[in-house]
């Protein structure tokens, strides 16, 4: 797991730790079932507070794409997880949503939006 914390970013820095998790999870770069590390080495990883790691851990528990083992640490939620799934759709929903858009705005036909959408499938 790859965390870069930028400090001239607009976004929190339990927010950019947030965002790059996610994103990892989401693309299966962080495995469901593995350990994430502990909120004491993270932060001591990125040189931050405590707090702000657990502020990370505790949203992304919240939103479903880890799970907190009692005197084990955290782990990426499994895939078939409720939450997780619910988010994927989300997200997948939302690139369909602006993928549409753009090939609305570029004068594209549904068909052709579709066309797209099975080409892209298909590599």
């Amino acid at each position: 797991m790859k965390i870069i914390i930028k400090n001239k970013s607009e976004l929190p820095i339990y927010e950019q730790i947030e965002q790059q998790m996610r994103t990892q999870i989401l693309e299966g770069n962080i495995s469901e079932n593995e350990q994430l590390p502990s909120v004491r080495q993270l932060a001591k990883d990125l040189r931050i507070s405590v707090i702000t790691t657990t502020r990370a851990y505790n949203d992304l528990a919240d939103e479903g794409f880890i799970i907190s083992v009692a005197g084990k640490g955290y782990f990426v939620a499994p895939r078939g997880n409720d939450l997780l799934r619910e988010r994927m759709l989300y997200e997948m929903e939302d690139g369909f949503e602006k993928a549409v858009t753009n090939g609305r705005n570029a004068g594209l036909s549904d068909e052709e939006i579709i066309n797209a959408l099975k080409k892209f499938m298909e590599d």
